[in-house]
């Protein structure tokens, strides 16, 4: 976020103190590397004290990853406003997607930290944190719709891991081709796997399918296949 204020009767845009320390810390990153980075190091090139870096980040990981807590809120409060009559399964594949406009409304910043991350194993070990806060967060609103079934926990559990791991293989496959592509529509693609796996119309098809009758036939060995056909197509006319 930024502030805005009126300079010379125009509209100019300020930095906050969190953006400022999110952006020093990603230019010595660039130019040190993470672990050669301090917090002294940012607080300094940002011009601020040590107590207002961790006023915003409990750590120099979270700085990495600092737009994550206000997508998890987001979520978090897009599900709890959802309709108890609607598709739960498609209600949070549409609460994965905030997770991926958020990498996508800032391309350049969400491929740098994708590389960073790739090269420094605490980060990695931070952003699955991350990632198991937002599974959680859709696990829970799966187990709440499902608790009158006697699988609904298990059925929450891997439903919410199907759409994380669908976000993410796409999610990846964009950030890994340097942010080329329509990352919308691979998202897209993923998650309706999902819901045609487990969403309510799922569960209706298979319903339906169970319903219709099946025919068996037995035929010896060496039967012609004219008569195989013959006999099966019999057996449906009845």
């Amino acid at each position: 976020m930024s502030e805005v204020h009126e300079q010379g009767g125009t509209t100019a845009t300020r930095p906050t103190m969190r953006d400022a320390l999110v952006e020093a810390a990603f230019e010595l990153f660039s130019e040190r590397g993470f672990e050669q980075t301090t917090v002294d190091d940012i607080v300094s090139l940002a011009g601020v004290g040590r107590r207002s870096f961790f006023r915003y980040f409990p750590s120099k990981e979270a700085v990495v990853f600092p737009d994550h807590d206000g997508c998890l809120a987001d979520m978090t409060a897009m599900l709890e406003q959802a309709d108890p009559a609607g598709d739960p399964v498609e209600q949070v594949c549409d609460a994965a997607r905030l997770v991926l406009r958020m990498y996508a409304g800032n391309p350049a910043f969400s491929v740098g930290r994708y590389q960073l991350t790739k090269q420094v194993p605490n980060l990695r070990t931070h952003e699955l944190s991350v990632v198991w806060r937002y599974e959680r967060t859709l696990a829970g609103h799966l187990r709440t719709r499902y608790a009158a079934r006697a699988d609904g926990a298990l059925r929450a559990d891997v439903i919410a891991a199907a759409v994380v791991a669908a976000h993410n293989f796409a999610l990846r496959s964009w950030l890994r081709s340097g942010g080329e592509g329509d990352v919308g529509a691979a998202v897209d693609e993923a998650l309706q796997l999902v819901i045609d796996t487990w969403g309510d119309g799922a569960a209706e098809g298979r319903s339906e399918s169970q319903d219709e009758e099946v025919v068996v036939m037995v035929a010896r060995r060496g039967t012609p296949m004219w008569r195989v056909v013959q006999g099966v197509e019999a057996a449906l006319e009845q």
